[in-house]
């Protein structure tokens, strides 16, 4: 019985792999999908694709415990990991589909007959099944579990990146925030010795009180200024600690501005190396292929299904003589089951499954697309921001110097207030531009280590996997 069993699930097995598989499909076939290089801005001496720790690069202190803590307490990758783990499970139930069941069985049962004898009844048995679609329904269902199982990991790491560059972009939210703060107090000290200086003026009779209302009216709008600051330092810090997984209340950071924060460059390689350094175009080819097996799974569908089964065991009405030679029984039996009328049922779900296929193939084109043109606005966003970072450090000190002036001369009574106020203004919008600057060139920087992949790399032998046989026993 074993010999002819396992022979006929050989031959089944190797029915189903034979008509399981069509090639995938290759997305990117047309003619500049892939261009030959990035036309954006490049630092030609920056060093090629991030490192996994890129945020060491900004030289902040704090930066790097809090990404640990994230990437161990953050409840989004929490739910991922747990995904993968829905993942796994799915990846085995498909892989049973593969294999034979087998089930032991033991029964006792006491009774009479019409003669009003009291019998007993023993039974032991095993029994042994396998169902195999003859073009590999089976197997293209592992297929597709397999790919969404690299789906989920793909997504996992997807989430991982996502992460780390809010970890990132918050803190610096946080003290760029705290700066703009200490800039507007910094103002209102300025505006209020302005006060006190046009009190004393108005009081000796050189200036006149529309002089000192102006004034008042600098110094209650600087102050209107504080408490919008003061709320989004606050919120940016509560997102902050839900990045590391706790409740908000409590938590702090201790830098209270940009200063000595590194702006670090970073350079893209050739635009077909990026496909492997992305996860979430991983993650779009494996969904792709999980969907191509899926359509594999539903046209094989139309084609029958061998079953096989087998069963032996002993029957006495006395335990004791259970097991017998004279007693054992068994059966071997094979079946070839084919769909006649469903309603139209199989060929609705093939023609979903091609339509799911079709769906996500633009998915993984529009993946690839977006991902190249955010390499370029980040590399784009990086010079700009620099540039424009150069220019407001000039006319920050320029204002400063232009309100020192101003401030003296005022004393002086050279020049009216209203000069004063113009100059004293233009320093105060300037200072807050700069840091706001300073916080956009940072983010730029993080922009363009997580759109180059954050130092992440897809393994060549995870590339487009394909299921091997080799542990088949047989």
């Amino acid at each position: 019985m074993r010999p002819l069993f396992r022979s006929l699930t050989a031959s089944a097995l190797a029915l189903s792999v034979a008509g399981c598989t069509t090639p995938n499909p290759t997305p990117l076939d047309k003619q500049g999908d892939v261009p030959t290089g990035f036309t954006a801005p490049i630092t030609s001496t920056a060093p090629i694709w991030p490192e996994t720790t890129w945020w060491a690069n900004f030289k902040a202190d704090e930066l790097g415990p809090l990404e640990d803590t994230a990437q161990k307490e953050n409840l989004d990758l929490a739910a991922a990991a747990a995904r993968v783990i829905q993942a796994e499970a799915a990846d085995t139930i498909a892989f049973s589909g593969l294999l034979p069941t087998a089930s032991g069985s033991f029964g006792a049962s006491r009774g009479n007959s019409t003669s009003f004898t009291t019998r007993n009844s023993f039974s032991a048995g095993f029994s042994a099944g396998y169902q195999q679609n003859f073009f590999g329904q089976q197997f293209d269902q592992l297929q597709a579990a397999r790919e969404s199982l690299r789906a989920a990991r793909y997504a996992e790491t997807v989430v991982g990146l996502t992460v780390e560059s809010e970890v990132a972009n918050q803190y610096f939210t946080v003290l760029s925030l705290r700066e703009r703060l200490t800039i507007a107090n910094r103002n209102i000290e300025a505006a209020k010795r302005i006060l006190a200086i046009t009190q004393a003026k108005v009081s000796s009779g050189v200036s006149s009180n529309l002089d000192l209302a102006e004034q008042q009216a600098v110094v209650a709008q600087q102050e209107s200024r504080l408490p919008g600051l003061i709320e989004q330092e606050r919120e940016a810090r509560y997102a902050l600690a839900i990045l590391m997984g706790r409740a908000p209340e409590g938590f702090d950071v201790k830098a209270q501005n940009l200063d000595n924060i590194t702006s670090p460059v970073v350079r893209p390689g050739l635009p077909s190396e990026l496909l492997l350094r992305l996860p979430d175009i991983a993650e779009a080819e494996a969904n792709l292929y999980a969907a191509h097996a899926n359509v594999d799974a539903a046209r094989a569908a139309f084609f029958p299904s061998l079953s096989l089964t087998s069963a032996a065991g002993w029957a006495s009405s006395a335990i004791g003589s259970l097991i017998n030679p004279s007693n054992f029984v068994w059966n071997i039996g094979a079946s070839v089951v084919q769909s006649i009328f469903d309603g139209g049922r199989i060929k609705a779900e093939s023609d979903q499954a091609r339509a799911r296929e079709t769906e996500l193939l633009a998915d993984y084109r529009k993946a690839v697309f977006t991902d190249f043109g955010q390499v370029e606005s980040a590399l784009g966003t990086v010079q700009a921001t620099a540039d424009q970072l150069a220019l407001l450090d000039a006319e920050v000190k320029a204002d400063a110097e232009a309100f020192r002036i101003s401030e003296l001369q005022y004393r002086e009574g050279t020049i009216d207030i209203l000069s004063l106020l113009t100059a004293q203004q233009n320093l105060f919008n300037a200072q807050d531009a700069f840091v706001q600057t300073k916080l956009a060139r940072l983010q730029a920087n993080i922009g363009l280590y997580i759109s180059l992949g954050g130092g992440w790399t897809q393994k060549a032998s995870d590339d487009a996997y394909q299921y091997q046989l080799d542990w088949w026993p047989l």
